[in-house]
């Protein structure tokens, strides 16, 4: 009777909107795969969510700070070791950066194994006279601009399951399997040319393992080195993928969304009569929402009210998308509503969605100094707010991709075109995330000196 019940509150969703939903061509087909994925294993567990809320509790106190990171859209031929390697690779590696150079804990995230939907302005694109189906990810269609190709299929959400599945193995493997050792971090910058942020790293890379040297020689107990814990999340938009994955957990009678520990709704979905938020106020995870500069304070309230409604710390995570050129004067009006409404929310910035811009080229993309403007701007309104800038979500990759403008590097337009992979928006490289880690770390600094 309690699942039926919980079942039932996970199905309300059913009768409101749901925007940005793809037009299935075959009922019959979306069922067998729905069907299909709701006999599936879990690929996260109910426990796993649970200690995730702690560690974004505790961010939201100040105790920690959240790295979110990953690609922009996840693409299922891309799903390979290496590169999967390299994405926990340049994650692991901005995490050590903001825990040696701020003194704090970093909860460690990807924007991995789930990431294939995407919001789109328009349901269809034309090229050259041919109006086709737009891309919405690889977890509905492919990018390719054919018919065949960008007619949504149903048996893609089966596809994005077991890709899934074998990334989060892999995650899971290069977490605790030993590659992830705080003792290997200079290995983890191996391969990589030389420039000034791998440099730095470098130098701080010896000097953790003069650290380690010395609390070996001390007898220090090494096993809080060997792992780390890596948690996975992605914007739930696909409401279908999302409910077939949903699952009663045992313990607790309650219902989890087990596609991902960390869900988030998105800029384009987060309307407070819509299914998105219906179904996700059903399910136990943590949860995000992103805010953009159009958002006010009762978006705050009432938000919190229906995702939050025990203000349980570490359920509530906002993520501001504001814009550089907007930040300072958007968000103080909602971090102090939250503030003064006692409202126990996580504020991250994504410095990445507000800044994008087409070159002269042609080509979409971000500049470093305008995505590290935001971050500044985000760490100046908690400062005057009193109130905590809890973490950062990013777009990024591990490879050395030409797709933002600006850094160390010096990108220039010209040189977008050397490496510019993408098939949604702009990515950080890994240099450009090395970049990043070491100046959000000043300001953390900065920011706990101040406390």
């Amino acid at each position: 009777m309690q699942e039926d019940l919980a079942r039932a509150g996970v199905d309300r969703f059913r009768e409101r909107e749901a925007k940005q939903q793809p037009t299935w061509p075959d009922a019959d087909a979306l069922k067998r795969a729905t069907d299909t994925l709701e006999t599936v294993p879990p690929l996260v567990f109910a426990g796993e969510a649970d200690v995730l809320r702690g560690h974004l509790a505790a961010a939201g106190r100040g105790e920690a700070f959240v790295l979110q990171g990953g690609d922009c859209a996840e693409i299922f031929s891309e799903a390979t070791a290496d590169r999967i390697r390299n994405k926990i690779k340049t994650l692991l590696q901005m995490a050590v950066i903001l825990t040696y150079g701020a003194s704090t804990p970093v909860v460690k995230i990807g924007r991995m194994a789930g990431q294939y939907a995407k919001p789109r302005s328009a349901d269809v694109e034309t090229r050259d006279g041919v109006t086709l189906p737009t891309y919405r990810g690889d977890i509905v269609n492919s990018s390719e601009f054919t018919e065949e190709a960008r007619v949504p299929n149903p048996q893609r959400l089966v596809d994005a399951y077991h890709v899934s599945a074998s990334t989060l193995n892999l995650m899971r493997a290069f977490t605790t399997g030993g590659f992830a050792d705080l003792r290997s971090v200079h290995a983890w910058n191996k391969g990589f040319a030389a420039n000034p942020a791998y440099k730095r790293y470098d130098q701080m890379a010896s000097e953790i393992d003069r650290a380690v040297k010395f609390m070996a020689a001390a007898g220090g107990d090494f096993d809080g080195l060997r792992t780390v814990e890596l948690f996975s999340s992605h914007e739930a938009l696909l409401l279908d993928y999302e409910r077939a994955l949903t699952r009663i957990d045992s313990r607790s009678g309650r219902p989890y969304d087990t596609s991902a520990h960390l869900l988030w709704i998105g800029e384009r979905t987060r309307q407070l009569d819509g299914a998105h938020v219906e179904f996700l106020s059903s399910v136990h995870n943590p949860l995000a929402v992103k805010l953009g500069p159009t958002s006010g304070p009762e978006d705050v309230k009432q938000l919190a009210a229906k995702l939050n409604p025990e203000n349980v710390e570490g359920r509530l995570t906002f993520v501001a998308r504001m814009g550089a050129d907007k930040v300072r004067d958007a968000l103080p009006r909602l971090v102090e509503t939250a503030r003064d409404e006692g409202l126990k929310v996580t504020w991250l910035t994504d410095p990445m969605h507000g800044n994008t811009f087409t070159s002269e080229s042609g080509y979409k993309t971000r500049k470093f100094e305008t995505i590290l403007d935001e971050v500044k701007g985000f760490f100046e309104v908690h400062r005057a707010a009193g109130t905590i800038p809890g973490g950062l979500h990013i777009e990024l990759t591990g490879d050395d991709v030409t797709e933002v403008m600006g850094g160390t590097e010096e990108i220039d337009d010209a040189a977008l075109a050397r490496r510019y992979e993408t098939k949604v928006d702009p990515r950080l490289n890994h240099g450009q995330s090395l970049e990043m880690a070491f100046l959000v770390s000043e300001l953390l600094a900065k920011a706990g000196a101040e406390q």
